[in-house]
């Protein structure tokens, strides 16, 4: 376990998973925007080894993904971490049953991004996923509107917050569901790659 993994009892932890193919302003934007609406003390970004529902052309080696969210890591409450390589898990619903059986006294929240809960019910286990830890959602240009009556949303309505009560998510036993409003960033990984490749 890494030192700055090491955990205290009632700890209040978000969960960022992701490729980080590169990590940019947009992870650091709404890390910090679920940090102030949750009231957390940590954020994990856990930079997946493999993502299931993305290609692998074009994925940059795990060492690199990692390293650029060391990078963009620039909060003292963010730890970047490898956890699931560590795990040997791929697929989220086996990585949150892994960390909440090692850890039953943290307060883990599951941080989505809009766009992803679009995606939610292609993900495996995703029942499992919502009965597991509470989850945030934070919005997206484009897809913010589109989450909140997306299918997984509306099988999830009856344990929706209100927005303004979203700082009581780490407390409460999933389901638990919070959208949360805030600027949305329009930084992207596909945009900063297309913009790597094209000539100077």
């Amino acid at each position: 376990m890494a030192r700055r993994e090491l955990l205290t009892p009632g700890l209040k932890v978000g969960l960022l998973g992701g490729s980080f193919n590169p990590a940019h302003e947009g992870h650091l934007h709404i890390t910090k925007m679920c940090l102030k609406a949750l009231g957390l003390d940590r954020v994990w970004w856990l930079v997946s080894p493999g993502n299931p529902l993305k290609p692998v052309k074009g994925m940059a080696p795990f060492a690199e993904r990692r390293a650029s969210a060391e990078a963009m890591a620039r909060d003292p409450r963010i730890v970047v971490s490898d956890i699931e390589t560590r795990l040997g898990t791929r697929y989220t619903a086996d990585t949150l049953a892994a960390l909440t059986g090692r850890f039953p006294e943290i307060r883990f929240v599951w941080l989505m991004g809009a766009d992803n809960m679009l995606q939610f019910p292609k993900w495996r286990n995703w029942r499992e996923i919502a009965e597991t830890v509470p989850i945030a959602v934070y919005p997206r240009p484009g897809y913010t509107l589109k989450a909140r009556l997306s299918p997984a949303a509306i099988a999830l309505r009856e344990a929706t917050l209100d927005t303004s009560d979203a700082a009581l998510l780490p407390h409460l036993v999933p389901p638990a569901l919070a959208f949360l409003t805030g600027p949305e960033s329009t930084h992207s990984a596909t945009e900063i790659r297309a913009q790597a490749k094209r000539p100077a």
